[in-house]
């Protein structure tokens, strides 16, 4: 998943790059509000942590500005603030959580995952979906008790068109997810269809894969199994 650290404590924030990317998160940093701001008008996220204490700006006024741009985002405020009305208020503005620094990186890894959870309706470690099985934490997909091996790029694919089953995502939605970069509309989304192939064809080995939809001359989406 694709997120942005606003963070002007720049060894933290390389700290919780580093983190994150070992857990296979795509990141983007920014170290003021200005910063901030720009990369929220540009991207789509889909968590975006803050700091209240941003040396141009109160991270608050940025979550507000933030929630229009990024409306489908998950918020964690970071912040060296404990007062009580600091929590209540960000919560109050729509954060999803509020970490209180000093903190371990493993301890947001988990609030960040809990979100997930909430967001998406996660209750069981394994995802059905037709004949198959996903593991999103340990990013395995299984056949009955078999495992199948998919390449990086394949499982954030599947995974990302699975936690929005039902929603179509166009290939420019798709490629930002994958790449982390925005793309515009001239870009060659021959990659995508060529990740979408190599999915269905491994699969379809196993089992058929109907609910893997092509919706022509938009994109894809993982459709309700029945």
């Amino acid at each position: 998943m694709k997120v942005l650290i606003i963070e002007d404590e720049k060894t933290l924030a390389f700290e919780m790059e580093k983190f994150l990317k070992k857990a296979f998160f795509l990141c983007d940093m920014a170290h003021s509000f200005k910063q901030g701001f720009n990369k929220l008008e540009l991207n789509q996220y889909d968590y975006v942590l803050i700091d209240l204490g941003l040396p141009d700006g109160d991270g608050f006024e940025l979550l507000s500005k933030a929630k229009k741009s990024n409306p489908d985002a998950a918020y964690i405020i970071l912040t060296a603030r404990g007062k009580l009305e600091d929590r209540v208020a960000g919560l109050d503005m729509g954060a999803d959580d509020y970490l209180a620094k000093p903190f371990f990186l493993p301890e947001l890894q988990s609030r960040m995952q809990a979100i997930a959870r909430r967001k998406f309706n996660i209750t069981e470690e394994l995802i059905p979906l037709g004949n198959f099985s996903i593991d999103l934490q340990k990013r395995f997909v299984f056949f009955e008790e078999e495992q199948i091996e998919l390449s990086r790029k394949e499982f954030d694919l599947l995974s990302y068109l699975l936690l929005h089953k039902n929603r179509v995502l166009t290939r420019i939605q798709l490629s930002e997810h994958i790449w982390g970069n925005f793309v515009d509309d001239d870009y060659d989304s021959n990659y995508i269809d060529a990740h979408i192939k190599n999915i269905r064809k491994k699969l379809n080995v196993y089992a058929p894969t109907e609910w893997l939809e092509t919706v022509r001359g938009v994109g894809y989406r993982i459709k309700k199994v029945i």
